[in-house]
């Protein structure tokens, strides 16, 4: 008899795509689904979803009532991760999804998250670090570390293939969703510094989100649209031909967790310039595999680009030493297929 699962998170989001499919193909395990139906993209729906999430512990154990899951696994420690908490299963696995989940800082929620993700992790059985930075924040509140298992749930390799890009000018690719806290707009400043500068060059923003026009209007004032193409959303199975059509991978985002986007790029040997942020020092060391900018410095960021495309042996090394490191480290078939044992054990232990 099958084991059964309750994921509660956003079933759409790749990540989750990711985790579940693994514990299904690896583990054989069948997944159920409860995630808030109220979008959050007004006033109006904000409050709704409140409204519903403080209904939700009835929703979800009505499921598990009905269903009679073996466990519960959530994402985010802070919402969903509190709802499983909450939830009275036996068996509770949580996933930090960020640095530390209490974002964005100055909200008025910040002192609330803080109180009911103690909680979660109190009341999980199994805590998800997807990479080591972080466990820094989960050790400051004195989280149970043995409960806690690091390890990212990897990429499909047989899906983002090496393939190096030889071209004679940058040929650089952003793949994060178009909000403020990914600096797009201060990647386009850097772009216009090289055109200033008659550099060369064809930049790909690849996704969707509330900056899209804002940054459209952006690349036209700064007159650099003809360079610049906006594919908006795109299956991640199409990912791979616009990476391999690239040869550097940009990301500037002011908080990281484990960045799967990241490993996508170095998979398909595209030499990564990221923020100089924790969740990123964990895979990037500077002028060794990739290059590590301050967030907002465009200057910076433009002249390191230069660097890196003037350094070509210096690049072509990083880059097959990042491909060897995502096949050592973040293989999806042999990370959710540990991450998958590492359930039915936990299982196993709960039974006994």
């Amino acid at each position: 008899m099958k084991r059964k699962i309750l994921f509660l998170g956003e079933s759409c989001r790749a990540d989750a795509i990711t985790w579940m499919r693994g514990l299904k193909e690896f583990g054989n395990f069948e997944i159920i689904t409860w995630e808030l139906q109220t979008p959050n993209n007004s006033k109006f729906n904000r409050f709704k979803r409140i409204l519903e999430y403080f209904f939700a512990p009835i929703s979800i154990q009505k499921i598990i009532k009905k269903e009679k899951p073996d466990m519960v696994i959530a994402e985010r420690t802070t919402s969903y991760g509190f709802l499983a908490a909450l939830s009275g299963s036996k068996t509770i696995v949580i996933a930090q999804q960020g640095q530390t989940d209490l974002w964005p800082e100055d909200s008025v929620l910040y002192t609330f998250k803080k109180i009911i993700q103690k909680y979660a992790f109190k009341k999980a059985h199994l805590i998800h670090a997807w990479g080591p930075v972080m466990t820094i924040s989960m050790k400051a509140i004195d989280v149970d570390m043995n409960k806690v298992f690091v390890l990212p749930k990897g990429i499909d390799l047989s899906l983002f293939t090496p393939s190096p890009n030889n071209s004679s000018k940058i040929e650089a690719i952003i793949t994060r969703s178009l909000e403020p806290e990914y600096r797009h707009d201060s990647i386009l400043m850097a772009f216009f510094i090289l055109n200033q500068k008659g550099i060369d060059f064809s930049l790909t923003i690849v996704g969707d989100g509330t900056r899209l026009e804002f940054l459209k209007d952006l690349a036209k004032k700064l007159q650099i649209e003809t360079k610049v193409t906006f594919t908006g959303r795109i299956p991640n199975t199409k990912l791979p031909k616009l990476l391999h059509q690239s040869n550097t991978y940009i990301s500037m985002p002011i908080t990281e967790g484990v960045s799967a986007s990241l490993f996508e790029a170095m998979a398909c040997q595209c030499y990564p310039i990221v923020s100089n942020v924790p969740g990123n020092q964990s895979w990037i060391k500077h002028r060794k595999n990739g290059q590590l900018i301050t967030i907002d410095d465009n200057e910076q960021l433009a002249e390191e680009l230069i660097w890196s495309f003037e350094n070509v042996d210096y690049r072509n090394n990083a880059i097959l030493q990042n491909r060897k490191f995502v096949e050592e480290n973040a293989n999806y078939n042999s990370n959710m297929k540990i991450i998958a044992d590492k359930y039915h054990e936990l299982l196993n232990s709960q039974s006994i």
